[in-house]
């Protein structure tokens, strides 16, 4: 299996150095040329096998320069006593039709632990597999989970250095705490003045920087990438859509062979282009319902076609979801215009020179068969935590209840009756201001550490593990920069 560049504009590399490189040196995003298709037959041998099982299986079709053995490794690594719940991800049934996929049982909270577990342990066999000996700087650009999640995967990995870069007003105060308190000597974290898109668009422009690229190998290093930007980070994302669907399976929720919808809170585009990528493989998944807040810049898109980042930027109770620019539909792009890297590139340029592009007609019908949109409010968001616990006693974090939202708008315009799931990307408790507002009818004046107490007392939600006395932890991490300084601050912190 080699990978290829969406823009055309590099030879086919093996995911060895894919992941690696983390992103296209030259721009653009490393794809498989082809991806793997499985019969009904192998995908229903499949059933019942444990989460590590089905993770081996998936991994083995995209790495295929990567031994069983050290899939295994990686494997037996990632999915461990770090998650508290044997089933890796589990699912909670809501209704007959609603299923909720519990995605944040890993040590960070987030569904950033399901790739970011098993990424780093890729990226150290990728190292060895290609005799590399220079240090490779992983750079991070997070609207808050990713970071803490990369940060917690890579600390203390022989042979790396991580830099976080994050928006300063632009991710809740408990996201903050657990990034600027880890621990780990290769660990940097940096809050920018800017926001999400601001601090994801500088690092691109550090990846493609020639002269920094010079420098760093001059020093003995090179860039890589735990965004889902790089394949390494996305390809384990593959995994619980699969095991999701065997769950059902499981419970005779379905037989094999049902096709099941799968709504995705979405920012990056990484975490639906997995269940995407899933579809492909074979999976009997029936839509994907793109979930977005109040930045519904992807909303748009799939209702016309253009995308247009040139409009207010929000920041909402769903930080995680406040970008503007979703890098990993230049993927998905790809994919509908037949592998038209030079479609795709023309498109890229326009957004970075003009804020805006416009597909053609024969790329929207094809998207459509696929991927259909839908956005709520940040009332929107309060209401239905506070309904789903009324109705449910089930506590949703704030991107989970817009996609919850958006699919009940969804089922009742198109009259849906099948099954739903839902993923949920985040513990309650990491976006608690928001969450015990909707349950109380109003915010709270304790600080957001006391109001995690509250609502354990109030919901008896389990307080995740990852979220344990960071009042007590102390801050390692202060340093500051404006958008325009991310690339200075990454030559200081190397020493270039």
């Amino acid at each position: 299996m080699k990978y290829i560049s969406t823009r055309n504009n590099s030879e086919p590399v093996s995911a060895a150095m894919a992941i690696v490189q983390g992103m296209v040196p030259g721009g653009g995003l490393f794809v498989p040329e082809s991806i793997p298709v499985l019969t009904g037959e192998e995908i229903a041998a499949m059933a019942g096998k444990s989460y590590q099982d089905i993770a081996r299986w998936i991994l083995g079709k995209y790495l295929t320069d990567y031994t069983s053995a050290d899939i295994d490794e990686c494997v037996q690594g990632a999915y461990n006593t770090n998650f508290d719940a044997a089933e890796i991800a589990p699912l909670v049934k809501l209704s007959e039709q609603e299923y909720i996929l519990e995605l944040w049982h890993g040590p960070t909270a987030a569904f950033k632990d399901m790739a970011l577990q098993l990424t780093p342990r890729l990226l150290v066999k990728a190292i060895k597999k290609l005799g590399l000996e220079k240090e490779v700087v992983i750079l991070v650009a997070t609207s808050g989970d990713t970071g803490k999640a990369a940060l917690e995967g890579f600390k203390n990995v022989a042979g790396t250095q991580i830099i976080v870069f994050y928006p300063a007003h632009g991710v809740s105060h408990v996201q903050e705490l657990q990034m600027v308190t880890t621990d780990g000597d290769n660990t940097h974290v940096v809050a920018v003045e800017g926001n999400f898109d601001d601090c994801q668009s500088a690092v691109k422009e550090i990846f493609a920087d020639e002269v920094l690229a010079k420098k760093l190998a001059q020093k003995g290093c090179q860039f890589s990438s735990a965004n889902s930007i790089n394949w390494g980070r996305l390809l384990p994302q593959i995994v619980y859509y699969f095991a999701a669907y065997f769950n059902l399976v499981a419970r005779q929720a379905i037989s094999y062979g049902d096709r099941v919808d799968f709504v995705v809170p979405t920012g990056n585009f990484g975490n639906i282009l997995a269940a995407w990528y899933a579809q492909q493989m074979g999976l009997p998944i029936g839509k994907l319902v793109c979930a977005s807040n109040k930045n519904r810049v992807l909303t748009d898109f799939f209702a016309t076609g253009v995308y247009d980042r040139r409009r207010e930027f929000y920041q909402t109770n769903s930080p995680s979801m406040d970008i503007l620019i979703s890098s990993n539909l230049e993927r998905f792009l790809f994919a509908m215009t037949g592998n038209d890297g030079d479609k795709v590139a023309q498109w890229m340029q326009e957004l970075k020179n003009e804020g805006m592009f416009t597909v053609d007609q024969a790329t929207k019908e094809q998207m459509e068969k696929f991927v259909v949109g839908g956005a709520a409010d940040e009332g929107e968001t309060l209401a239905i935590i506070a309904q789903c616990y009324a109705e449910n006693g089930y506590v949703l974090d704030t991107h989970t209840a817009v996609a919850l939202k958006v699919s009940r708008e969804y089922r009742a315009r198109t009259k849906y009756d099948g099954i739903a799931v839902i993923d949920s990307t985040a513990h309650p408790c990491k976006f608690v201001a928001s969450v015990l507002a909707a349950l109380n009818g109003q915010p709270s004046e304790a600080t957001e550490l006391q109001q995690l107490e509250d609502l354990v007392a109030k919901t008896g939600i389990a307080q995740h593990r990852g979220l344990e006395n960071l009042d007590k932890k102390q801050i390692r991490h202060n340093m500051t920069c404006s958008k325009e300084g991310i690339s200075a601050i990454v030559q200081q912190i190397l020493a270039l």
